[in-house]
């Protein structure tokens, strides 16, 4: 671990104790993890304290663990028809066993000239309800459309928002299209009526279906016979008629 690296890391846990989980990549940058019930307590120790000083937040961006350390081809072998599917769709995610949604903020301190990645998992709720986690508006008020935009693409719910809405598609868009189940091809289409004078929504008319790799098994430019024969002899130098 770099000194910088080994320096912030040291001064996390002494502000924040076992609240943190700290993780260091191979680039020398670090990720801490904090629990949601944690999650503002910490956020203003890490804005506020002397030898932390995060006080600008640069991104906050919403997480679907869904698939993660799944493929989805097996591109190692090839069969007769095509690539074949390399997917157990039952099988759970490989982090944090079965919780499948996070929160990841981008932490600037302009004091120390820092940077910090902060991940924290969202409160499962049952019965179907959305995922949920507490809004840092009060903590930086930046915080105020990137919850936005994690709640319109992700779905995820931030407690204490002020204005919690659709940020980046239509008041009556269905769903929410960055969660990873969510079809490619939408669940509704618009297109405008001359008769209404209006835009109109509509179930979606075009298949859902999987395009699978073609692999082309045969090319004739290869054939031994091409291969084998001899190169055409260059014209005599001057001409035929010479």
């Amino acid at each position: 671990m770099a000194a910088a690296s080994d320096s912030l890391a040291s001064e996390l846990r002494a502000v924040c104790g076992e609240r943190l989980a700290l993780h260091v990549s191979g680039a020398d940058e670090i990720t801490a993890e904090v629990a949601s019930a944690d999650l503002l307590e910490v956020t203003q120790l890490l804005r506020d304290a002397p030898t932390l000083q995060f006080g600008m937040l640069i991104d906050v961006a919403g997480v679907d663990y869904l698939d993660y350390g799944r493929v989805e081809w097996q591109t190692q072998q090839a069969t007769g028809t095509g690539f074949s599917r390399g997917v157990n769709r039952a099988a759970g995610h490989t982090l944090r066993g079965d919780r499948r949604y996070a929160v990841a903020y981008q932490l600037l301190s302009l004091t120390h000239n820092r940077r910090l990645r902060l991940r924290c998992w969202c409160e499962e709720l049952e019965n179907g309800e959305d995922p949920t986690v507490d809004s840092v508006t009060g903590i930086w008020a930046s915080a105020a459309w990137f919850e936005r935009e994690a709640f319109d693409l992700y779905g995820i719910m931030f407690r204490g928002h002020p204005d919690l809405r659709r940020l980046l598609t239509d008041y009556g868009f269905i769903g929410h299209p960055f969660r990873k189940d969510f079809p490619l091809i939408g669940n509704v289409e618009v297109r405008y009526d001359p008769a209404l004078k209006r835009v109109v929504y509509e179930p979606v008319t075009i298949e859902s279906r999987t395009l699978v790799p073609r692999v082309i098994r045969h090319d004739n430019r290869y054939e031994p016979a091409l291969l084998s024969k001899p190169p055409a002899s260059a014209p005599p130098a001057g001409g035929a008629g010479g």
